[in-house]
């Protein structure tokens, strides 16, 4: 073969090579959380946005055991006096930019615990009349039917998680879909929602690799997490997978990556496997001050 012509064909093989990586590579979106702080936005401002296709409103962070149950929105509305129910008309404008608007019940600090399988259905009812399809005279947010329930578990109990998921899974039959998704510590499996996991009804799972050095990146350093990302695609049968991540440095005590870092090592990396669902955001007020999600959003 002729020096011009090897010239020819390099720039064609690289394009061959790089149509490959292209096919082997699974697109994401990004999932945030909102509602832990009065001056990150509006919940329709925060759709508006673009970025994001799943927006968690935390937190439901009182329920179970027979307790009143009782969610914190941080100063963007006041549930004691039915404040909340403005949020009806933001949460239809998510929607309908489709937008999945989910209830996530428990974070890090609340009481929340289910005491036994009757207990669960009485909270799964609870969460159907007043926050799913099903009908209250006192639903907090107003009459828009959210998509779905983020266990967002941190402590209480372990038990008693996976009679919850099935008794919500169940109400999908009655129509409107009720997703299910999650987040785990990246330490697998999870101390509060391993169980609850292994029901194989859970949607999208953002496995929050922050916070835990053993299973997260650090410095350049991604075999921490490459072994636990491998552990949790292999072993969970939810539909999607998100690499959960603090939207900066302040946003949690540890676990932060680098745009660039996250942009051309990380993900391309992680997006050969076909469970990657994206990368999940905590939270939209620290997202707010670095601009985390329109940086990655392209290559996520």
């Amino acid at each position: 073969m002729s020096s011009s012509s090897s010239h020819v064909y390099k720039p064609l093989l690289l394009l061959f090579l790089l149509e490959i990586l292209i096919a082997h590579s699974h697109g994401g979106s990004i999932a945030i959380y909102w509602g832990q702080n009065g001056n990150e936005g509006t919940l329709a401002e925060t759709c508006g946005t673009g970025n994001y296709a799943f927006v968690n409103l935390a937190f439901l962070c009182t329920f179970g055991n027979g307790q009143t149950p009782q969610i914190n929105l941080a100063g963007h509305c006041d549930p004691y006096s039915n404040g909340c129910t403005g949020l009806s008309d933001d949460i239809k404008t998510c929607q309908d930019q489709g937008v999945k608007v989910m209830l996530s019940i428990g974070g890090g600090a609340g009481s929340y615990f289910l005491t036994s399988a009757d207990d669960a259905r009485q909270v799964a009812n609870y969460l159907w009349d007043n926050y799913l399809s099903g009908k209250s005279d006192s639903r907090p947010l107003g009459d828009a039917v959210l998509d779905g329930i983020d266990f967002d578990i941190e402590g209480g109990t372990t038990d008693h998680w996976d009679d919850l998921a099935r008794d919500l899974s169940s109400f999908s039959s009655r129509g409107k879909k009720v997703y299910l998704t999650a987040a785990p510590q990246c330490p697998f499996p999870d101390a509060w929602v391993g169980g609850a996991l292994k029901t194989g009804l859970f949607d999208y799972v953002w496995v929050q690799f922050y916070n835990n050095p053993p299973c997260q990146y650090s410095s350049g350093d991604i075999g921490n997490l490459d072994g636990a990302w491998k552990q949790w695609i292999s072993s969970i049968k939810a539909t999607k997978i998100f690499l959960g991540l603090p939207a900066a440095p302040e946003a949690a005590g540890s676990g932060f990556i680098p745009t660039g870092d996250l942009t051309s090592k990380v993900l391309p990396l992680l997006k050969h496997s076909k469970k990657y669902g994206g990368v999940m955001l905590w939270s939209k007020y620290y997202d707010d001050q670095t601009g985390y999600s329109s940086a990655i959003k392209h290559a996520v």
